[in-house]
């Protein structure tokens, strides 16, 4: 019996080994049979897509019109090349005005304006981009030792009813106005902020740029003009506003009236260079920190 059972203790060990095998097999199949996942390094899928490369931004952009607005669109134009070599931008002045019939016109891509485009321009697709807000101040040479002047003070200087300084408390000494071309937007900021729309004297001289303003501004002895912020360094002399000078604050809030919103108008929506320039300026990064570094104020700050 022993025997029998030692004999029948083998044939059942024997088949628990083959049965072991036949699993083994079987397991060995199964794994055979996974999928190949898709291979995700780069060069392992000789058939996948590559995505595509950006395109480079090529072209020429020119853009006239605001001499207020010049130097924030020179700086712009400046760091924008620097990082697309193959585009040329071309910033030029000659005021609001010719900007805004340059763009109309298709003379220039963009035209720079520190007003809006008038009803004359209704019908011509311009599309208005708001860039920045420019403060603008009266400004006189260092000779003339006041420091305000009133709104009341102010009309009748540049309407010619004052013409001696003494008259508003400064030196016996005649006042000089420099007047901007009628095709200047910071002419018709000033006529239409100070002067309430009426029309500047015809006495003094006239000068075609925000520059050239200054410049005579600083080398003529009584001397008073109207200027953007940026353009205000010495020797000429920014005046307080009814006893308020220019700041950010004090035009955030509400205190300070001479300013403008610039403008950069495009014939219909701005497409390649064009659209990648504006863009650029309206950028984060230009409009959180370059723009007051050139002396300009964002162009959401009166929406804060």
């Amino acid at each position: 019996m022993l025997k029998q059972l030692s004999k029948k203790s083998l044939n059942v060990a024997m088949i628990m080994v083959l049965s072991v095998g036949v699993l083994a097999a079987c397991g060995q199949k199964t794994e055979q049979t996974q999928p190949t996942p898709p291979a995700t390094g780069a060069g392992t899928d000789k058939g996948a897509t590559p995505p595509a490369a950006a395109t480079p931004i090529e072209g020429t952009v020119t853009a006239s019109g605001s001499s207020a607005l010049l130097p924030l669109v020179k700086a712009a134009a400046d760091e924008f090349m620097k990082n697309n070599p193959k585009v040329t931008i071309n910033p030029t002045a000659g005021g609001s005005g010719k900007g805004l019939k340059d763009v109309a016109d298709g003379t220039s891509n963009i035209g720079n304006s520190d007003i809006e485009a008038g009803p004359e321009y209704k019908d011509k697709g311009l599309v208005d981009h708001v860039v920045a807000i420019a403060p603008f101040a009266l400004i006189v040479n260092k000779d003339v030792t006041i420091d305000n002047l009133t709104k009341a003070q102010a009309t009748d200087i540049f309407t010619g009813k004052i013409k001696n300084w003494k008259e508003v408390g400064g030196p016996d000494k005649n006042i000089v106005v420099v007047h901007r071309p009628d095709s200047s937007g910071s002419r018709a900021l000033v006529k239409k902020i100070v002067l309430d729309g009426q029309e500047f004297t015809k006495d003094g001289v006239t000068q075609e740029s925000s520059g050239a303003m200054a410049t005579t501004v600083g080398q003529t002895p009584g001397a008073i003009g109207y200027v953007d912020t940026p353009y205000v360094k010495d020797p000429i002399k920014a005046l307080k506003f009814e006893g308020v000078e220019f700041s950010k604050d004090n035009i955030k809030g509400g205190k300070y009236p001479l300013y403008g919103v610039e403008h950069m108008y495009t014939k219909g929506e701005p497409t390649g260079a064009t659209k990648a320039f504006l863009d650029f300026i309206m950028s984060p990064e230009f409009q959180g920190k370059r723009v007051e570094e050139l002396k300009f104020l964002p162009a959401d700050l009166l929406k804060k």
